[in-house]
C-alpha cells in the first residue's frame, strides 16, 4: 500500500466518527471509522486509529476523526490469556493502545510497559473529552446490535459503559503523570530500536479492518511489531467486523515461517463480539 493509499484510507474511515450516533466502539484504543461503512457492522471497535497515515503525515489527522475508547487491564489478561505473573518485570508494548489502562496497570505492578498509538498526538484533556462523547455513542451503537455481543461480559450497556470510562479515566490519568508511556507512533513505523520490547500485544486492528488494509499494510505491520519485539506478539482478534476469519491468514503465516518465526492460533478467554475468541502468537525460533 502506497503513501498516498494509507492516508486515503485513514481519512475515509475518519467519517466514520461523525456526530450520527452509529459509531461502533472502540477496542480501548484510537480509530477513525467512516460512517457510511459503519453502518451493519457487528464489532464494537472503531477503534485502532491507526487506518495509518503514511510516516509524516500524522499531524494531518484531526481529533474527531479518532474513536478514543479503551478496554481495562482485566479485559487485557484475558483477551490475550496471560496473567499478571507471566509479566512481571518483562517490557511490554501496547500497539495500537489507545484509551486502554493495560500500561497504567501494568507499571503499578512492576511491568515496564509502554503504548504506542497516533491518537497520543493530542493532549490528554481533549482526549478525555472526546472519550467520554465516544463511548456514549459507542454503548448506543452495541445495545442496538445486542445478539451479536456475549453480555455477560459485562452485565448489559451499563456495566459496559462503565468499564470503558474505567479504563478511559484511569490511562488519561496516566498519561499526565506519565507522558513518556505514550508514544505517538503511525504503523507500520515505529520509533523504537530492535528488539526492544520482550512481548507486544495488538488489539483490534490488523484483522479487524481488512477490508481497507491491504495484505501488504498487515506484513508490514507484523514485520515492525516483531522487529521491536525480542521474544513474541500476540494479536487479537483473527477476525473482521463482521465477524469473518481473516482471509489471507495462510498466507500470513507462510511470510512468517519464511522469517523464522513460530505461529500459532489460541483461545482466548475474552469473548464479547461473537466469533472473536481467538488470537494470534508469533514467536521468535
Amino acid at each position: 500500500m502506497s503513501r498516498e493509499e494509507l492516508r486515503r484510507a485513514e481519512f475515509a474511515s475518519g467519517d466514520r466518527t461523525g456526530e450520527v450516533g452509529t459509531r461502533e466502539e472502540g477496542p480501548g484504543e484510537a480509530a477513525a471509522v467512516a460512517e457510511p461503512l459503519n453502518r451493519g457492522l457487528a464489532d464494537e471497535e472503531p477503534s485502532r486509529d491507526q487506518f495509518s497515515l503514511s510516516e509524516g503525515d500524522a499531524a494531518d489527522i484531526r481529533l474527531e476523526r479518532i474513536v478514543f475508547i479503551g478496554r481495562t487491564y482485566d479485559e487485557y489478561l484475558r483477551m490475550f490469556h496471560l496473567k499478571s505473573g507471566d509479566l512481571k518485570g518483562r517490557t511490554v508494548l501496547d500497539c495500537p493502545g489507545g484509551a486502554c489502562s493495560f500500561t497504567a496497570k501494568a507499571r503499578q505492578i512492576g511491568i515496564e510497559a509502554v503504548a504506542a498509538d497516533i491518537a497520543y498526538q493530542f493532549d490528554p484533556a481533549a482526549l478525555e473529552a472526546k472519550g467520554r462523547l465516544d463511548i456514549g455513542h459507542a454503548v448506543q451503537h452495541v445495545e442496538s446490535l445486542g445478539d451479536q455481543y456475549r453480555w455477560d461480559e459485562f452485565g448489559g450497556p451499563e456495566g459496559l459503559r462503565s468499564e470503558r470510562t474505567k479504563a478511559l479515566n484511569v490511562t488519561v490519568q496516566d498519561m499526565k503523570e506519565h507522558p513518556d508511556r505514550y508514544i505517538a507512533a503511525v504503523l507500520p513505523v515505529l520509533p523504537f530500536a530492535d528488539r526492544q520490547f520482550d512481548m507486544t500485544l495488538s488489539a483490534h486492528f490488523l484483522f479487524m479492518y481488512s477490508d481497507k488494509l491491504d495484505y501488504a499494510f498487515h506484513e508490514q505491520t507484523v514485520a515492525e511489531l516483531m522487529r521491536v519485539t525480542k521474544d513474541e506478539i500476540r494479536i487479537f482478534p483473527l477476525v473482521d467486523q463482521s465477524s469473518r476469519r481473516y482471509k489471507d491468514m495462510g498466507k500470513l503465516l507462510s511470510f512468517a515461517a519464511g522469517n523464522g518465526w513460530s505461529a500459532e492460533e489460541r483461545p482466548s478467554d475474552y469473548e464479547f463480539q461473537r466469533g472473536a475468541a481467538s488470537m494470534l502468537v508469533l514467536t521468535r525460533s
